[in-house]
């Protein structure tokens, strides 16, 4: 594999939108039983069902450890589906492997960021985290692509949105939080981010979505539909502890311009729930020291803006809740061109995010 010592935007590449062609998509296959309860099966099952959803457009990578690879083999059998064997910590592709950068080639290029588990030994999600910080430079190996290496820059890929066209959304929250990347500033973190990603404008939303376990990654809470347009989590109810939040951001975003000197359209998505786990759920959780631990007193972070645009598709989670209906209409909507197909999110949720977060999209090259 070619490590390079430049950066993507010196060598003129940049990230594209996530409507931008895919060649494929990336997933890792979940089995972590201090995550995900009794012993993963009920994510796997959600997890089959979104790669089945994703194969029906564009070829889907399901990385998978030795030992559940006949499993996963018999579960995800289809021709478009192919299964690498790979160790892992656990299954959030999205932020542990690579961001991809292309240029006007059509060249492909990954950026490998440093990772610690969302936050390492100030408030991580578990210990120890070295296979999944292994996961973007195994990926880029067997793709051969060339990587571009943040070397103690952490960064997950849930954490940021781009439109392709040069602006970038994040939250404060989440980036600027002391356990990331403490020892810079907030303008040495956009100048890391303007580098590798090739971004002008930079968006910061203050906070994501109440209890979201990532320190509020922006792809639970606002992305981009199209240039110049988003799609904000929203809550009209005063009481929701997502109520300032969304009132932040709306304020943040309708004074927003992005680096094409557009002011914003902004869309709103509602929020479902109130969701909570329940006692069996939890209680399906093995107990282990430095894992995030489970509970039904804890507000889910429930999100319907946490979906994946694929080649002619969005694939979005639903929750059985009362609002999926509304969700789906407004995902039609706002992607007439794509056929929008919803996918059961509650056992993606209960470990801790939903379909954006396990998916990693690879451009095309």
């Amino acid at each position: 594999m070619t490590n390079l010592s430049t950066t993507p935007r010196a060598d003129g590449f940049h990230m594209p939108a996530e409507w931008a062609p895919h060649s494929q998509t990336w997933m890792v296959w979940p089995e972590r039983p201090d995550n995900w309860r009794l012993g993963g099966k009920p994510a796997q099952a959600a997890f089959t069902a979104v790669a089945k959803a994703i194969a029906r457009f564009e070829p889907v990578t399901v990385c998978v450890s030795a030992s559940q690879y006949e499993n996963a083999r018999q579960r995800l059998d289809m021709p478009n589906i192919r299964l690498v064997e790979m160790s892992t910590d656990d299954a959030w592709v999205r932020d542990t492997g690579p961001t991809f950068v292309v240029n006007a080639r059509g060249d492909l290029r990954g950026v490998d960021w440093a990772f610690n588990a969302w936050g390492g030994f100030e408030g991580g999600l578990y210990w120890p985290w070295n296979r999944d910080a292994q996961v973007a430079s195994k990926i880029l190996e067997i793709e051969r692509t060339p990587r571009y290496h943040t070397e103690g820059f952490v960064l997950e890929g849930g954490s940021i949105h781009v439109d392709g066209e040069g602006t970038l959304i994040t939250t404060e929250e989440c980036l600027l939080n002391h356990n990331r990347n403490p020892h810079l500033s907030r303008e040495q973190i956009e100048a890391v981010l303007r580098e590798h990603l090739a971004v002008d404008s930079i968006i910061w939303l203050p906070d994501g979505l109440y209890n979201d376990e990532t320190d509020g990654h922006v792809d639970n809470f606002c992305c981009y539909v199209r240039p110049g347009e988003v799609l904000l989590a929203w809550t009209d109810d005063p009481s929701n502890p997502n109520y300032p939040r969304c009132q932040a951001a709306m304020r943040v975003l309708e004074h927003a311009r992005d680096a094409k000197g557009r002011q914003l359209i902004v869309h709103k998505m509602p929020i479902p729930g109130p969701l909570h786990a329940t006692a069996e759920e939890c209680a399906g959780v093995d107990l282990v020291a430095g894992s995030q631990e489970r509970s039904p007193d804890v507000r889910l972070a429930g999100s319907y803006v946490n979906f994946l645009i694929v080649n002619g598709g969005i694939i979005a989670p639903r929750f059985d809740d009362p609002l999926d209906a509304e969700a789906e209409a407004i995902l039609q909507r706002l992607f007439p061109e794509h056929e929008v197909v919803m996918v059961p999110g509650r056992e993606i949720l209960l470990g801790g995010g939903n379909i954006h977060c396990i998916t990693q999209q690879q451009p095309a090259a």
